[in-house]
């Protein structure tokens, strides 16, 4: 018997140890497959087997993402560089040709590697999912951004500018405050609302557990990202931050989950020819369209699939908007020309009225929607995304083999002199019509492009309009800080490392005058 029983012992661990052999040696054919397709390509040194390039990073976000955009300068002669993290290599690409190779073709549509570790946090929701799974959900959620719906958000983002203009006005005039996390509250509040018919008066709330949460846990990610010992689970959980990362994973997670069970019980006590229904059904565009799906597809959402969907919007929908009205802030601050001419025309479209904007406002809000959109070429939400390639392919002149991943540089690819003369100079006026003209259509990418560009960016834009009209009808803004004290992290969203210090001076009659005779001699 104890023959027997040590002769299946004896099986076990042998059919354990070919099965691990065969495991490490596939792995070993592959990483040495890529390491000899990939050597013709420049790149970083030192490289260590195994380790690669990772000594050379630093562990903080704002050093690491500086040293991957100084090695864009030192390559910018180059139209790709590689670099190993681990094991595993990425394909940098900072040139618009480059990056049209790989976002134009359906085959690499898939997110890189890196992308695993949001899968706790955001599951495989629109953000990270791939293949069939990703062409559904896009195509069920593509209805819920109509500008048709867009425009029944209005209100909500009026109402929540109006009560960031009240906080703001008890501390205009009494000198420096960093307006980051009040704009990032009103985001949130926006998002909250329009998205899932949720109110949370974040606003109102100085100190958001939530929004806490959500930072911290972009940084445990994104450094995560860049240590590759900590890769695998186990080492993670045991050595690494796997104990804050499920910490702060549970408060995200309990939030989003408590708003889609009021949201869905809310919604079964509502009769669908009532009144409330009919005031409901206007905000019905992301949320209680998912609760719907679930209820009468024939392949139904379930609570966790739509826990997906609700955790990426709230993370893309709020962090990147916010992130980008900051950026605006301070160069709008920084250059009161550019400030002036926007609040020109502020008062072309609204004279001295205080009323609400409307959709007919919003279309002729030219230049501020250009100022915005300088604004994202200099500091883009999102500094850098990945890819994974997905069949071999050629990268100017250069055999990149399936599997590798690409990373878009869209802080560098911004910066591009060929397309944007004098790149570090904050001109709205280089996104006139005119000047468009003639331009490579993946020079600017703040939303990504290709068939998995940024479902939200209408959202987006129309909610930094709205926020940031607010803001510039009432006051006059001065940034505190210089460009180079901004110090940005360069971690899932691009943020600056000490907030955005700005002072705020209210309009007063006397400017709006002046600014009526100006339009009045034109």
């Amino acid at each position: 018997m104890l023959v027997v029983e040590l002769l299946n012992g004896s099986e076990v661990f042998v059919s354990l140890l070919l099965f691990l052999t065969f495991i490490t040696y596939q792995l070993l054919k592959d990483y040495v497959y890529k390491w000899r397709e990939l050597k013709p390509v420049p790149g970083i040194s030192p490289t260590y087997p195994f380790l690669g390039n990772t000594l050379n990073f630093k562990s903080n976000g704002r050093d690491f993402f500086c040293q991957v955009v100084g090695y864009t300068k030192e390559f910018w002669n180059s139209p790709l560089f590689k670099l190993w993290i681990g094991p595993v290599p990425f394909l940098i690409l900072y040139h618009a040709e480059t990056i049209e190779t790989v976002l134009s073709n359906p085959v690499h549509m898939d997110k890189a590697y890196a992308y695993k570790f949001l899968h706790p946090w955001l599951g495989t929701g629109l953000l990270t999912s791939t293949g069939d799974k990703w062409r559904h959900r896009r195509k069920m959620l593509t209805p819920t951004f109509h500008f048709s719906i867009l425009t029944e958000f209005l209100e909500v983002m009026n109402e929540q500018a109006e009560v960031l203009i009240e906080k703001l006005e008890k501390q205009a005039g009494k000198g420096p405050l960093n307006c980051f996390n009040h704009i990032t509250l009103c985001a949130l509040d926006i998002i909250c609302e329009t998205a899932m018919g949720k109110k949370i008066y974040a606003q109102s709330n100085h100190d958001s557990e939530y929004v806490r949460s959500v930072y911290r846990m972009s940084d445990i990610i994104t450094r995560r990202q860049r240590m590759p010992w900590y890769w695998p689970d186990f080492v993670y959980n045991y050595f690494g931050e796997g104990r804050e990362h499920n910490r702060s994973l549970k408060i995200l997670h309990s939030f989003t989950e408590s708003v889609i069970n009021e949201r869905a019980e809310y919604i079964t006590y509502v009769e669908s020819d009532s009144e409330s229904d009919q005031g409901m059904r206007k905000r019905r565009a992301f949320l209680d369209m998912l609760l719907k799906t679930a209820d009468e597809d024939e392949k139904k959402l379930t609570h966790k699939d739509i826990q997906e969907e609700v955790d990426t919007f709230m993370f893309e929908g709020h962090d990147t908007t916010a992130a980008a009205m900051n950026w605006a802030i301070h160069l709008l601050g920084s250059h009161p020309e550019v400030q002036k001419k926007a609040q020109q025309e502020l008062f072309e479209v609204f004279g001295e009225s205080e009323r609400p904007i409307n959709t007919e406002d919003l279309k002729k809000l030219r230049y501020l929607e250009c100022v915005i959109k300088e604004s994202l070429r200099l500091f883009p939400s999102v500094p850098f995304f990945a890819r994974t390639i997905c069949e071999d392919t050629q990268i100017s002149g250069y055999k990149i083999p399936k599997g590798a991943n690409v990373i878009v540089i869209t802080y560098a690819l911004h910066r591009d002199p060929r397309f944007f003369p004098d790149p570090e100079e904050f001109r709205p006026e280089r996104f006139l019509p005119e000047n468009c003209v003639g331009r490579h259509p993946y020079a600017f990418i703040p939303f990504s492009a290709g068939l998995r560009n940024c479902i939200g960016q209408r959202f987006a834009i129309m909610e930094e309009k709205v926020v940031l009209a607010f803001i510039l009808r009432y006051f006059n803004i001065v940034a505190c800080q210089k460009r180079e004290e901004l110090r940005p992290l360069g971690e899932l969203v691009l943020r600056p490392e000490q907030g955005i210090w700005i002072t705020l001076e209210r309009r007063n009659q006397h400017e709006k005058a002046a600014i009526m005779g100006q339009h009045q001699n034109k």
